[in-house]
């Protein structure tokens, strides 16, 4: 299955009361899918989701897949810090109506590389659908060191990763040594490094915005325009950077409100942009001629 090139980590609208707003997910939904995203996923970090229940994620994808049928694939994010809770978490994600799963490195409990290839062996067991891994070392204290990636990359079902590391050497081995194994930029910033080394495209959050300009960056990269695609990459630095002036989304759903488009509060322990950060946020927006 493609699962898309410009795949974006979609935000969780809320209501003022904090309440999941499912409407406006689904209209988030549709605006993304007509302005540049092949892809969603829906209840990944972007999303949420340590603060949402099972229901609130079921009713979630459930809704974003009512939209997203037949135009672009639904990704579920289904990882947790539990192998068990991420198990039934993916198998209600398939039974709704996911394409496929983003499962991210279990966090906080910091597990060995063994256990790591466990617990997502044991997932990827647990279900008939494509999985892509997530390595964001930064969120989660620990690695999906190289020799495990490749690894899990025998798994059938595991099909690429998502990688948020950091670290260009290692994804230019990775694309070396793994040649049928995807990988999506997990940062906006570094993208178009990524391509350059082997990525197939990016998880991205700044395409809530700029997801027309993403994709003719990457189709630029692909026809060789180096300098066509630098450009684009040049004038979209800024909202790269606003976007993650403090914890994702608490700048991107500050951005979609300005913008007119479904997004509400985060929800605690996060807090809604300061005034300082708003400043920053559309000053950004405004440099791409968008307020």
């Amino acid at each position: 299955m493609e699962l898309g090139r410009v795949i974006t980590a979609m935000a969780t609208p809320f209501r003022k009361d904090g309440s999941l707003d499912l409407e406006g997910a689904r209209r988030l939904a549709a605006h993304l899918l007509d302005h540049g995203s092949d892809g969603l996923v829906v209840a990944g970090t972007t999303g949420e989701s340590p603060t949402l229940t099972h229901e609130e994620k079921r009713d979630l994808w459930a809704a974003v897949a009512d939209v997203a049928r037949g135009r672009a694939p639904l990704i579920a994010g289904t990882g947790t810090y539990s192998t068990a809770e991420s198990i039934e978490l993916s198998r209600t994600a398939e039974e709704v109506g996911a394409d496929a799963l983003l499962v991210v490195t279990p966090y906080y409990s910091k597990p060995p590389q063994s256990g790591l290839a466990a617990h997502f062996k044991a997932i990827a067991a647990s279900t008939a659908l494509p999985i892509v891994l997530y390595d964001i070392p930064g969120r989660t204290a620990r690695k999906i060191e190289h020799a495990t990636l490749l690894e899990l990359a025998e798994v059938p079902n595991i099909v690429g990763v998502k990688d948020a590391a950091a670290d260009l050497a290692g994804t230019a081995k990775l694309a070396a040594e793994a040649p049928g194994f995807r990988i999506w930029s997990g940062d906006d910033a570094l993208t178009l490094p990524m391509l350059a080394v082997g990525a197939v495209g990016v998880v991205s959050v700044a395409s809530h915005i700029v997801g027309h300009r993403l994709a003719e960056m990457l189709a630029a990269h692909d026809k060789g325009d180096v300098e066509g695609a630098a450009q684009i990459n040049r004038e979209l630095s800024p909202i790269f950077e606003a976007l993650f002036i403090t914890s994702n989304p608490i700048p991107l759903k500050a951005a979609l409100e300005m913008l007119g488009l479904p997004a509400g509060p985060v929800r605690l322990p996060l807090v809604d942009a300061t005034e300082a950060e708003r400043n920053r946020v559309s000053s950004a927006l405004a440099g791409l001629g968008l307020v």
